[in-house]
């Protein structure tokens, strides 16, 4: 890697960068702290965080119900559940081609990636924060240097943007810092030695069960940002710092060989946007973070758990009975409190008077209504009801009506649900634009076909970038871009969605849609319905009524040639069907085909006519071919 020496990057852009990375962080101070304790909530750890809040040590029990943790787990498990599949499709017909080969290895780029895992990692971010964040990088190292796509899920700790916006395309600049060791960064980087230590950016932690050191590690910030060219087009540049320390500049890099500057006036990413994707479930003004489950359903989780903390200090006081011992008693106290003793001491008579048990006070029924009705509302206010989960009530027993109340009871799942598709969507854009700049050369992807084979083909850039056409009337030159649009469907379905779409199939055969003879109605019929492959089940339909009129068009000629036959040979070429019992032509038993002696006698009188007309229109080699 070159530098240019006269760099447009240095110490003190550096510097002033990082004094904007604290103002972006100071920005975000409240997201930041409600991340973290977003989190002490997700592992059942709220009552060390009101114990901190309120300063006192409480010696009440502290229940940790798990209502709200339940809420994002079924979340989870409905996200899991309709895993996305992307449709890559052309603009123009020139492009089918193009847009079959990106729609076939991009499920093989991202399972490269792991991004199922990825997937599920921001979804539980999504739900408990409020936004995953997805990094769709260029990683050189990859490939065995070759380079390919990097998908990474992104810490919202870890990224900075310029505060009140909503949309991170918007912001001036946007920083990522990670942390890495010295001895690596020393290592990769020579000029860093010495230089190490004592970090201007304090980056916010989660509270950890496991001890984390990092006084070996330094915070390395990668910092992109979208300066103006000469055409008025804003570029993507991307530094990357530690400290005062430049480590690399896109603006400044020089290639290797030729000594040009690769970036400057191309941008560090043709696409020209920032490499991270937001996945919000809630959204917020003035933030693309948005905010999650956690903020809205702690309150009634915090509820929950106090009225439990009083029903179980209620039960432990019952469960130990107390009693009031006069002065003068005479019980030996000690053997009194020893369970394991079977005998206890009483100096002079025992006298009812003079121990008493306390009697308890019976716990008033508004405690549990209230503790049941916190527990409904938090089922209600993350939209996780009881047939969200499988279970019903009130006596519904039939199969419909256990369908209709989860799909009504899952429309909120399947909002959340859309919106990370459209993120989706956006993650398989930045990656076909990362293939048409990256992609120079070929290589090989092994391709798995609907029928489950697979086979193995070649892809470059070479199709999708972009190509000079022609030029205009003053000689302008003309590019063509190819542009493709991104279709997103469930690729996983659940057990339930599974089990109705069969359930449907079979009542489509049922009624007969899949009987060539009424295809017509069959296919009016589906023009009006909506429904998981409906276009799959159309083209089976007109491929049956295909072939229905190519077997009556092949029969109306049949019939025309039999009848051409009985006019030159005068004989009836009808089938005659045999007598039961009689056996058929070439012996097979009857039920079907033309009679052995009737098609013998047929033979015979057709064998003369057919050499005459031969003999006839045979060539007469002597007279010049004349017939």
């Amino acid at each position: 890697m070159l530098i240019d020496q006269s760099a447009r990057i240095g110490t003190e852009e550096v510097r002033k960068a990082a004094a904007v990375l604290r103002k972006y962080k100071d920005g975000k101070a409240n997201l930041e702290r409600r991340v973290v304790e977003d989190e002490r909530w997700y592992k059942l750890r709220h009552w060390e965080l009101l114990r901190r809040t309120s300063g006192q040590q409480n010696p009440e029990p502290e229940p940790a119900s798990a209502w709200l943790f339940n809420s994002l787990m079924n979340k989870h498990a409905d996200a899991m559940d309709n895993y996305p599949e992307a449709t890559v499709l052309p603009r123009e017909p020139g492009d089918k081609e193009s847009a079959s080969a990106i729609g076939s290895i991009l499920p093989v780029v991202l399972e490269r990636n792991e991004f199922e895992d990825t997937y599920s990692n921001c979804w539980w971010k999504k739900l408990k924060h409020g936004a995953g964040v997805y990094g769709v990088f260029w990683n050189a190292t990859l490939e065995n240097g070759l380079g390919d796509i990097d998908i990474k899920p992104v810490d919202l700790l870890n990224l900075f943007w310029e505060p009140g916006i909503n949309d991170i395309q918007d912001s001036r600049n946007v920083f990522h810092v990670h942390l890495e060791d010295n001895d690596l960064l020393e290592e990769a980087h020579p000029e860093l030695k010495g230089k190490l230590g004592g970090d201007s950016v304090d980056v916010a932690h989660y509270v950890y069960d496991d001890s984390v050191d990092t006084s070996e590690k330094s915070v390395v910030v990668d910092w992109y940002y979208k300066a103006p060219a000469a055409n008025g087009r804003k570029l993507l540049q991307y530094v990357q710092f530690v400290g005062d320390t430049v480590l690399f500049s896109s603006e400044d890099y020089r290639d290797p060989e030729t000594g040009e500057l690769v970036y400057r006036e191309r941008g560090w990413y043709d696409h020209g946007e920032y490499p991270f994707v937001f996945d919000t479930l809630f959204p917020e003004e003035g933030s693309p973070a948005g905010f999650g489950l956690i903020a809205i359903t702690k309150d009634p989780q915090l509820y929950i758990d106090k009225l439990s903390a009083a029903v179980l200090q209620y039960a432990d006081l019952a469960a130990r009975p107390r009693y009031f011992i006069s002065e003068d008693a005479g019980i030996n106290e000690e053997e009194f409190l020893d369970s394991r003793n079977p005998m206890v001491h009483v100096a002079g008579s025992l006298d009812e008077r003079k121990i008493q048990p306390v009697q308890m006070p019976q716990m008033d029924s508004i405690v549990v209504t209230m503790l049941q009705m916190k527990q409904e509302e938090l089922k209600e206010t993350s939209a996780n009801r009881d047939v969200s989960q499988g279970s019903t009530g009130g006596g519904v027993t039939a199969a419909s009506a256990i369908s209709a109340l989860q799909e009504a009871g899952n429309k909120s799942s399947r909002d959340m649900i859309a919106a990370s598709f459209r993120a989706y969507t956006r993650i398989d854009y930045l990656c076909i634009e990362l293939m048409r700049q990256f992609y120079d050369e070929a290589r090989s992807f092994r391709i798995t076909g609907k029928d489950g084979n697979y086979d193995f083909t070649d892809f470059s850039n070479a199709q999708i970038r972009e190509a000079e056409v022609g030029a205009d009337s003053v000689g302008t030159p003309l590019f063509r871009r190819p542009v493709f649009d991104v279709k997103v469907k469930a690729a996983k379905r659940s057990p339930f969605s599974r089990i109705s779409q069969n359930e449907m199939a079979k009542e489509l055969y049922g009624l007969g849609f899949f009987n060539p003879e009424r295809a017509q109605e069959a296919l009016g019929a589906l023009q009006m319905m909506e429904f998981e492959g409906k276009d799959d089940v159309m083209e089976q339909v007109q491929q049956g009524q295909t072939l229905l009129n190519l077997c009556q068009q092949m029969g109306q000629q049949v019939d025309q040639m039999a009848g051409l036959l009985q006019e030159l040979t005068g004989m009836d070429m009808g089938v005659e069907e045999p007598a039961a019992g009689r056996p058929q032509a070439g012996g097979s038993p009857a039920g079907g085909g033309v009679n052995a002696r009737a098609a013998q006698a047929e033979k015979r009188a057709v064998t003369p006519f057919m050499e005459r007309l031969a003999a006839r229109s045979t060539p007469d080699m002597d007279t010049g071919g004349g017939v």
